[in-house]
């Protein structure tokens, strides 16, 4: 039931502009993007690592009624973390089982397309969990991308 680290997720106040920095300072690779009623996104891959770059635009979508902290949509820095499980199910009982907090989300009817389920850790940190990856991920290193 290993769980891969493949996804993290940064609020920041300019996407695009922080997208730069990694790319040019990393050599980062935009592997898609898009401007929704959530939030305005960038993601950026190393090949194997989704870095996700947010711009929230609602309070209650940046996580502001569910996290301890209460972040808001001002809110600069890590946002989540996401791993990728082969069993969502099994890997939210185990999170439950050890202190971790439902948040959100659910599996897909036959477990297909992008979704995420969300948590909190005992700490208050929120991650995500998924079999199907995200944008730029490869669930093995060396394996071709997600996107």
């Amino acid at each position: 039931m290993a769980g891969k680290l493949r996804h993290i997720a940064i609020s920041v106040p300019d996407p695009d502009e922080a997208a730069k920095f990694y790319e040019k300072t990393f050599g980062f690779t935009r592997a898609g993007e898009y401007d929704a009623d959530l939030a305005t996104v960038v993601y950026l891959t190393d090949g194997v690592m989704s870095l996700t770059l947010l711009k929230f635009k609602s309070e209650v979508m940046s996580g502001k009624d569910t996290h301890p902290e209460g972040l808001g949509k001002e809110f600069v820095g890590l946002h989540h973390i996401g791993f990728w499980v082969d069993d969502v199910e099994k890997s939210g009982k185990a999170a439950e089982e050890n202190g971790g907090v439902y948040i959100m989300g659910e599996v897909p009817g036959k477990a297909e397309g992008y979704y995420e389920v969300k948590y909190r850790d005992p700490n208050g940190v929120m991650f995500d969990i998924t079999h199907s990856g995200w944008a730029g991920a490869a669930k093995e290193a060396g394996a071709a991308d997600a996107s």
